[in-house]
């Protein structure tokens, strides 16, 4: 049997760890590695056509599936491309090993052509970060950073210079058992003592959950049930935590809606499950505050706690659920319900009167009719901007439904490069990419990977021409727009061209037919609706202290009307509220 490189091993153990796609951009310096996955039948690599592209697929598989998955970028230039979509995977705690492939090794910090040092440009996007330097350091090194990215939930980097690759490995390397899956941590009995006390000693009591929920929400309705508390979510918490709640508020923050707001702040006792909330000016500071994160580094730097407990959301609910005191008295949690109903029906009817006759497209009518088309199992990607907000009002969650985004770095571009990953975890899956027109042009090049691979990725494309969030701020501040416009093709013309479906919608009645088209079409589809850059917005709630800077600004572009099904789950989770 013929002796293994280094590149060779490094690809063997990557299929080991679960890996099935490398995600890149071949170059002269990642040649040996993409050499080696082309003899192994482990593993594909799928080329991409910009490597940022390659970094947001990886993350966005590694979201999916919950498994690591990896991508690569060659010396210099080709893997500084990834750093946006490696920036976006580790703050979504994503499971990701990136490549980045170096110039010859001695030439490294002679100034040699397309040199960087990712040692230090990966540093603050990674847990862990470092470089081959001899094959000796093979395979103890890669396993170290495989665990890091999935023990700790995030991106590790690798850097190998190329003759590295090439050379033999070594014949007596050690290889060990790979972390493969994340642990539960529990916390310790004082701090579940000392939560249950506070839970007991509360009268009004309000949840807000974030993604930390993923996988708990059984025992997040089982403790709101017990307790009789009101829940509501940020917008990473959504698809975890909004289906089938009856206790539903809502949404807090820049894009929130219905009560959440005042459910948190009319409390005695503020529990925040799993959520990071990044914006404390919508977070009380007269209310008693309990954190629950698997992190113990995001206790408390948002908000002042009375009570940090370190654990996963689910183990530590099945640890406190049974030990507190059932509440009787929901006269808390009925009022913040009727709240939530009586603001999403104030709200409603903005985008519900004549909208099948506006021209440009109401946006919101178009996400209403996505959400109501859409397969029940869809994954949607989705573009940071505006879409952000039609997203958060108008997917409805219901377990099975994924919703992915740049929720955390806020990230352009980012939608298509998502679905792209999304939808190689599985063909028959439908993926559904809601993109903006500027999101999309920045990393266009990469609808032809659909095609290349005939991905049947749908794209919707929300074309309002402009950049429409940077817009209204600008509006917001007094500003005027400038430099916000966008001189867009015929956006259908260039997928039909590249070899895609593709049409083009001015009117709303034709909104459900192509989209009934796209959806039956095999492969990859973009559906090229033009819509109203002037659908404007409004927050659930704004107070004295952000009514300054950027927290105005972000928090103007709330919707001030539409909230498609989510009008209908308030309803019917009010026949939960006794009749006087």
């Amino acid at each position: 049997m013929a002796k293994q490189n280094v590149a060779e091993q490094f690809v063997d153990i990557l299929a080991r760890a679960g890996v099935k796609r490398l995600y890149g951009v071949v170059g002269d310096s990642l040649n040996p590695v993409v050499d080696a996955i082309r003899r192994n039948s482990a593993i594909d690599w799928i080329h991409v056509r910009h490597e940022e592209t390659a970094a947001f697929a990886a993350g966005a598989e590694a979201q999916v599936t919950g498994s690591l998955a990896a991508c690569a970028g060659s010396c210099g230039p080709g893997n500084l491309h990834l750093i946006n979509g490696l920036y976006d995977a580790h703050r979504s705690m994503a499971p990701v090993l990136a490549l980045a492939s170096h110039i010859p090794s001695g030439e490294i910090g002679l100034g040699y052509f397309q040199e960087t040092h990712p040692e230090l440009l990966f540093q603050e996007c990674s847990h862990y970060n470092e470089m081959i330097s001899n094959p000796e350091q093979m395979p103890r090194l890669l396993q170290t950073a495989i665990q890091h990215a999935i023990g700790r939930g995030g991106v590790s980097v690798v850097a190998m210079p190329g003759d590295i690759a090439s050379k033999p490995a070594p014949e007596k390397s050690i290889e060990h058992a790979l972390v493969t899956e994340r642990p539960t941590v529990r916390p310790g009995d004082d701090e579940i003592d000392k939560l249950c006390r506070m839970v007991d000693e509360a009268k009004r009591v309000t949840l807000f959950c974030g993604s930390g929920t993923a996988g708990a929400h059984a025992e997040v309705m089982e403790f709101a049930e017990k307790i009789k508390s009101p829940v509501g979510h940020a917008l990473r918490g959504k698809e975890w935590i909004q289906y089938d709640n009856p206790y539903d508020v809502g949404m807090s923050g820049l894009l929130g809606y219905g009560a959440a707001y005042e459910a948190t702040h009319e409390c005695d006792l503020l529990v925040l499950l799993g959520t990071d909330f990044p914006y404390n000016a919508f977070l009380p500071d007269d209310v008693k505050i309990v954190q629950v994160d698997v992190r113990p580094e995001h206790l408390g730097r948002r908000s002042k706690l009375d009570l940090a407990v370190w654990g996963d959301v689910r183990e530590t609910l099945r640890c406190l659920t049974p030990r507190v005191k059932p509440k009787a008295d929901r006269r808390f949690l009925d009022r913040m319900l009727k709240k939530h109903a009586n603001a999403l029906e104030g709200v409603v009817k903005a985008y519900t009167r004549k909208v099948e006759k506006h021209v440009p497209i109401h946006p919101e009518y178009v996400a209403s009719v996505l959400d109501e088309m859409a397969d029940e199992d869809a994954v949607f990607t989705v573009d940071t901007g505006m879409n952000n907000v039609w997203a958060a009002r108008y997917l409805t969650p219901n377990g099975k439904r994924r919703v992915i985004g740049s929720f955390s770095h806020g990230s352009m571009a980012n939608a298509l490069p998502q679905a792209i990953g999304a939808q190689f975890t599985d063909r028959d899956r439908q993926v559904v990419a809601m993109s903006g027109d500027g999101g999309f042009s920045m990393l266009m090049g990469d609808f032809l990977t659909l095609v290349q691979y005939d991905l049947p990725v749908k794209v919707v494309l929300f074309n309002n021409s402009s950049l429409g969030m940077v817009e209204l701020e600008m509006l917001v501040a007094g500003l005027p727009s400038y430099g916000t416009t966008n001189k867009n093709p015929d956006f259908a013309a260039i997928a039909r061209a590249a070899g895609a479906f593709g049409v083009r919608v001015e009117k709303p009645k034709q909104l459900q037919s192509a989209l009934k088209d796209a959806f039956k079409h095999k492969g990859p589809a973009l559906v090229d609706v033009v819509t109203d850059p002037n659908a404007l917005s409004i927050p659930p709630k704004i107070s004295a202290d952000m009514v300054t800077g950027f927290a105005l600004s972000a928090s103007k572009i709330v919707l001030d009307g539409g909230v498609g099904r989510m009008l209908q789950m308030a309803r019917s989770n009010l026949r939960n509220v006794p009749r006087p």
